[in-house]
């Protein structure tokens, strides 16, 4: 098995997704469905927890909203595969990237709001980028179409995140902390998760 994805062409990451994962994924096509499903949940809740927290920030409130509503929308598409295959909607353990992301969000502002935004930008990068692996890999052509319909959504999301960071803080700010979070999103995907999950 090949994988096709060229990370020049996926922006914030610093190394692509490994054969290992991908192998995962496509043998436990369904769990990885479920965990789908998981994720886009979680995505529209950060975004809405975001608005909440920085209700004074009107382009951050206008340009989460948009994506808090299109991740429900792929939440509900996710989860009527889920219901044509006779999956239901269950619990996952968690693997530790998101956790461990989310340790890197320093608590005092405002670099919380920039660390926040770009963790949100560099995990709709990886979505991005295993869509992309999924849609031209998958061995099921329903499904793997499915999966291409969804990148051009992750890329535009991980697009605004930047654009946000990029709004209220200075660039050359941005991508200095921009670059450490990579790497620690890169070494937190070094030992695959016991368990096929979206981002493992």
């Amino acid at each position: 098995m090949v994988i096709s994805a060229n990370l020049t062409t996926i922006k914030f990451l610093q190394q692509s997704t490994s054969q290992q994962w991908l192998e995962q994924a496509l043998a436990h096509l369904d769990t990885i469905l479920l965990d789908h499903s998981h994720c886009e949940r979680k995505a529209a809740g950060v975004a809405i927890n975001l608005m909440f927290r920085y209700p004074s920030h009107a382009k951050l409130v206008r340009s989460l909203t948009a994506i808090a509503q299109e991740e429900l929308e792929h939440f509900e598409q996710v989860n009527q595969i889920l219901e044509q295959r006779g999956i239901p909607l269950a619990p996952l353990a968690s693997p530790p990237y998101g956790a461990g992301l989310s340790k890197q969000i320093r608590a005092k502002e405002p670099d919380r709001l920039l660390d926040s935004l770009l963790v949100c930008g560099l995990i709709e990068a990886r979505s991005h980028e295993r869509l992309g692996l999924l849609g031209a890999h998958c061995p099921e052509p329903a499904l793997a179409k499915f999966y291409r319909g969804l990148m051009a959504s992750e890329a535009r999301h991980y697009g605004v995140y930047w654009v946000l960071a990029t709004t209220f803080f200075d660039r050359s700010l941005v991508a200095q902390r921009l670059e450490a979070l990579a790497a620690i999103e890169s070494q937190l995907l070094t030992n695959l998760y016991s368990e096929p999950r979206m981002h493992s």
